[in-house]
C-alpha cells in the first residue's frame, strides 16, 4: 500500500451512534484532544476551518460568523449567528496516479489555452452562446443588497404552516448580552406555535428566513426563493395518474399502518461513511479490497410485491 505525500490519513471519528470504536484511533489530535474532520465551506457563510476538537463539536460552539439584531418594529434583540449543520461527508482529493500528488485547477483561457492570473479575470453573464456581458467589481456592487446587520421581521406565521421544501440551511441564534429579550421571544414563539418570517443579508445575498424555536433556542433557517423550487404540476404526467385498484390500495394502507412509528434521525446512520472508514482501515492494514457486483433484484408485479411484503411483515 502506498501513502503519498509523506503524511498518514486522518479521516476523523465516527458519530457516537452505533460506533465500533474502530475510527477513534484515526482521529487527528488538535491541542491534545481528539478531533473531527475539517468543516467544509458553508454555501452561505463561506467559512471553513481546521478539524474541531470533539468537545467543541458536540458541546461548545465555535466563533459566530455574523452578529446583529432581530428587528421587530422598534424592538431589537441583539444576537450572534453560529453554524448549526456540519457536513461530515468524505471529500476525496484528485491525485496524479504516477506520484500521488494533488492536481491543481488553473484558470485556462478557452481560446488560447493560456493560464490567466486572478488579476486579469472579470465576471461575465452569457447572453448568447459564446457572447458575454462583462461586469467590473464596482458595477456589481450596485446590485448588492444593503447589509444593516439586522434580521428584519415582517410577520409571524404558524410554524407548522411552513412548507419544508423551501428550507435551505439552519443556524443557531445566540443572545448577545440580550438574555431577557431573547428569552421573552423564545417563550412567546413557543407558546403561540409561531415563527418569525423576514429577511437577512449574508455576504452579498439577501435571504428570506424564518426564526423559530428548536430545543429551547432560536434557530434561523434560510429559505429558497419561490422560483428555485420546481412545482410537481410542472410535470404533465402527474395529473393523469390512474386511480388505484381497491385491493392494491387496501394492501398498501395495511403496509403503511404496520410500518408506522415515531421518527428518529438516529435510526438512519451514515452507512456510506461507515463503509468508507472500513475501507480506510483495510487500506492502512494492507488488505486487498475486492468489489463484488450486486445481483439485480427480480422485478415483480405490483400485487405480488404487496402480498409478499405483507407476508414478510407478518413473519417479523
Amino acid at each position: 500500500m502506498r501513502i503519498h505525500g509523506g503524511t498518514s490519513l486522518t479521516p476523523g471519528k465516527k458519530s457516537p451512534s452505533k460506533s465500533s470504536g474502530r475510527a477513534g484511533n484515526m482521529a487527528e489530535t488538535v491541542g491534545g484532544k481528539r478531533s473531527l474532520p475539517p468543516i467544509k465551506n458553508s454555501p452561505v457563510t463561506g467559512m471553513s476551518g481546521p478539524p474541531v476538537p470533539q468537545d467543541e463539536y458536540y458541546g461548545k460552539a465555535g466563533r459566530p460568523f455574523w452578529s446583529g439584531s432581530i428587528a421587530i418594529g422598534l424592538v431589537n434583540v441583539p444576537v450572534r449567528l453560529h453554524t448549526m449543520v456540519r457536513d461530515r461527508s468524505f471529500s476525496f482529493r484528485l491525485l496524479h496516479r504516477a506520484d500521488g500528488q494533488p492536481l491543481k485547477y488553473d484558470r485556462v483561457c478557452s481560446r488560447d489555452g493560456v493560464v490567466v492570473p486572478w488579476s486579469d479575470t472579470v465576471k461575465g453573464y452569457e447572453i448568447r452562446k459564446g457572447e458575454f456581458l462583462v461586469f467590473e467589481p464596482d458595477e456589481l456592487k450596485a446590485a448588492m443588497p444593503e447589509s444593516d446587520r439586522k434580521i428584519r421581521i415582517d410577520k409571524f406565521v404558524y410554524y407548522l404552516s411552513l412548507d419544508p421544501v423551501y428550507f435551505e440551511s439552519s443556524y443557531i441564534l445566540v443572545p448577545d448580552r440580550s438574555e431577557d429579550a431573547y428569552s421573552l421571544l423564545v417563550t412567546a414563539l413557543q407558546e403561540l406555535g409561531r415563527a418569525a418570517a423576514g429577511t437577512i443579508t449574508l455576504r452579498t445575498k439577501e435571504y428570506p428566513v424564518v426564526v423559530h424555536v428548536y430545543d429551547g433556542a432560536l434557530i434561523l433557517t434560510t429559505l429558497r426563493h419561490a422560483d428555485e423550487v420546481t412545482p410537481p404540476h410542472a410535470f404533465a404526467l402527474l395529473p393523469a395518474l390512474p386511480v388505484p385498484k381497491e385491493a392494491e390500495l387496501a394492501l398498501a394502507k395495511r403496509i403503511i399502518t404496520d410500518l408506522s412509528g415515531d421518527f428518529s434521525i438516529n435510526d438512519y446512520p451514515d452507512h456510506y461513511r461507515e463503509a468508507v472508514l472500513a475501507l480506510i482501515d483495510k487500506k492502512l492494514a494492507g488488505e486487498k479490497i475486492v468489489y463484488e457486483e450486486p445481483h439485480p433484484e427480480e422485478a415483480k408485479e405490483l400485487m405480488q410485491a404487496l402480498e409478499e411484503t405483507i407476508a414478510t411483515l407478518a413473519g417479523k
